[in-house]
């Protein structure tokens, strides 16, 4: 059973039960993963949503190939990595964020190659972008990585969590770059 927000007068508060409802939702999907919105609308101008995402989620590699299409990423629960990546699938950066302990947000610019991988169960983020959300124009996926349901998937999943910068993307006719110093 989907937990409700408490409405109290005009405020939304989202607690724990409402946090454990979503993992637990997130934990029986197939995908691995599951949303709450937090705008009322497709159409509100700024997207606000808490992402519950366990081990084992494929988030394909995509931008949003919009002048404003940044995202903010925060940790609430759990661990998540974000990898960027350039055109042709190598590893530009990984960001590591862990709910209490060091980095907790990040925010990645627009055009920018990027994906998500749950590193921890329970894992929540909450992310905002602008909106609105239309499923056609947000995201651009990368020719170079599969589709979700894809066969190999899972691969690309277990790549994902220890991906470095410079390493390429599983099965790219590229050599892999020199790591830096």
């Amino acid at each position: 059973m989907k937990k409700k927000p408490i409405v109290t007068n005009d405020l939304k508060l989202y607690g724990v039960a409402t946090l454990n409802a979503l993992s637990a939702e997130a934990a029986r999907s197939p995908r691995r993963r599951k949303n709450l919105n937090v705008h009322p609308v497709l159409a509100d101008p700024v997207q606000r949503l808490f992402n519950a995402m366990e081990p084992g989620t494929y988030a394909r590699p995509h931008r949003h190939a919009r002048d404003n299409g940044w995202e903010l990423m925060v940790v609430v629960r759990g661990t998540f990595a974000v990898l960027r990546f350039d055109e042709a699938g190598c590893v530009l950066a990984r960001v590591d964020l862990r709910a209490g302990d060091g980095d907790c947000a990040v925010e990645i610019p627009a055009h920018a190659w990027h994906c998500v991988v749950s590193l921890a169960p329970g894992t929540i983020m909450f992310e905002v972008k602008p909106g609105p959300y239309s499923p056609l124009e947000d995201k651009d996926f990368a020719a170079w990585a599969p589709p979700e349901g894809d066969a190999r998937a899972p691969d690309w999943v277990r790549w994902f969590e220890t991906a470095k910068p410079g390493e390429h993307a599983p099965g790219s006719s590229d050599p892999p770059r020199p790591r830096p110093l």
